[in-house]
């Protein structure tokens, strides 16, 4: 019965002080209530006329919702660069921000889920993945394996966090003994979520522009590279807008991770473009298409040559240490290098796949007005509630918020 007060104390005392709060902390969450509020009418005409009002067709299966769902897993799986050194290393240095990049995971994986939802044309479909009431297929379906690895990951950084931040909320100290195998499982399960959902694209045999053997390693790269990069400026945020504080070599150390990774993406980006068209097959025509277009068809050219130069410049400004430990030019180029990847594991991965067709027929994919406001509606339901898990997390850290006996 002790345990259950708390926890109501522990409900109650967060709903009151993610209520509160100054001006801008209500006009940011007006605005993203508002934006979620057009991603519901969204997806309430996608309800009632079905998929017909997105962009996708029986050409292009995989569109917008897909391509954000792919980017989100890699953010999601970021968060096990910090709970390592923290949990694992003893490094303290990334204890300030562990919790942070734990909640951005919750985050980032119910977004995961939410666009898989829109993709399958509503809620109504999901019972099909139940196992034991919809035809499950494990493990035959690496479908089911995303399924369970994604849930399992989403569960894990739940549990650990709400232990933690439950225990200082009585004013204990949380025992490492019941947290830490579980951040160790963390680590692996997190490689795991990635590697899996690569390996969905990878083992389309029909599809060899993610046939490619590059692809798993580099979902890992891109995503330890974008993750971390959005951490340092959701930690930016947090130290000019918050009294929870954040030292400098917690932001340094998370930018050398964001560093090697960046240079480890591109050396397997230019891997791949010079096997596409250093002795190119029919199997590049994915490829020519989506850099330089095809047969007339450049829908993509001016997203992928956005993306790369972006990489590319953000990678060598973060090279060279003087420039990366300026934080003016780190937190510019963690938002350029977030754009870059978010395009090229988006737009430059997906939808290239599905053209040109089997048949050589080129149907080009364009996002509606309505994916475009379902997936704004998405990404602020998760702005929305990674901002009420962090202002939750910092008051407990900070001692503000404590049961009262």
């Amino acid at each position: 019965m002790e345990k259950i007060k708390i926890l109501k104390g522990l409900v109650i005392d967060s709903l009151n002080i993610t209520t509160q709060g100054t001006k801008k902390y209500h006009l940011w969450m007006g605005f993203l209530t508002f934006i979620m509020l057009i991603g519901m009418y969204c997806y309430a005409q996608q309800i009632e006329y079905g998929l017909s009002v997105t962009g996708m067709t029986d050409r292009v299966s995989w569109g917008l919702y897909i391509s954000n769902f792919t980017f989100l897993v890699g953010v999601a799986a970021a968060a096990v660069m910090l709970v390592m050194p923290t949990y694992v290393l003893k490094d303290i240095d990334f204890k300030q921000a562990v919790l942070i990049g734990e909640g951005l995971a919750v985050a980032a994986l119910l977004m995961c889920l939410a666009f898989v939802i829109a993709d399958m044309g509503g809620p109504s479909v999901l019972w099909h993945m139940i196992p034991g009431i919809g035809v499950f297929n494990f493990p035959n379906s690496m479908l089911t394996w995303d399924v369970i690895v994604l849930n399992g990951y989403l569960f894990i950084n739940i549990t650990i966090p709400f232990y933690i931040l439950f225990m200082r909320y009585q004013g204990k100290v949380p025992n490492p003994k019941i947290y830490v195998p579980g951040a160790i499982i963390s680590v692996f399960w997190a490689v795991g979520i990635h590697l899996v959902t690569a390996f969905l694209y990878q083992g389309l045999q029909a599809r060899p522009f993610w046939n490619n053997a590059l692809l798993g390693p580099r979902f890992l790269a891109s995503a330890f590279a974008a993750g971390p990069a959005l951490i340092i400026l959701v930690l930016a945020i947090i130290r000019n807008f918050t009294a929870f504080s954040i030292e400098d070599k917690t932001i340094k150390k998370i930018a050398m991770i964001v560093t090697v990774a960046a240079q480890i993406n591109l050396i397997m980006l230019f891997s791949e473009v010079f096997k596409e068209f250093y002795a190119p097959t029919h199997h590049s025509e994915s490829a020519y298409y989506l850099f330089f277009g095809l047969h007339g068809k450049d829908a993509l050219l001016p997203w992928i040559w956005t993306a790369i130069p972006l990489n590319i410049l953000a990678t060598i400004l973060l090279t060279f240490g003087k420039l990366r430990n300026n934080f003016k030019v780190l937190y510019f180029c963690c938002f350029i290098l977030f754009i870059a990847i978010w395009i090229e594991k988006g737009f430059g991965l997906i939808v290239p796949g599905f053209i040109p067709g089997p048949y050589g027929k080129i149907a080009e994919y364009t996002p509606t007005g309505i994916e475009i406001g379902v997936t704004l509606g998405i990404w602020a339901m998760g702005a929305f509630i990674f901002t009420i898990l962090a202002k939750t997390a910092i008051n407990i850290e900070t001692g503000r918020l404590r049961f009262k006996k």
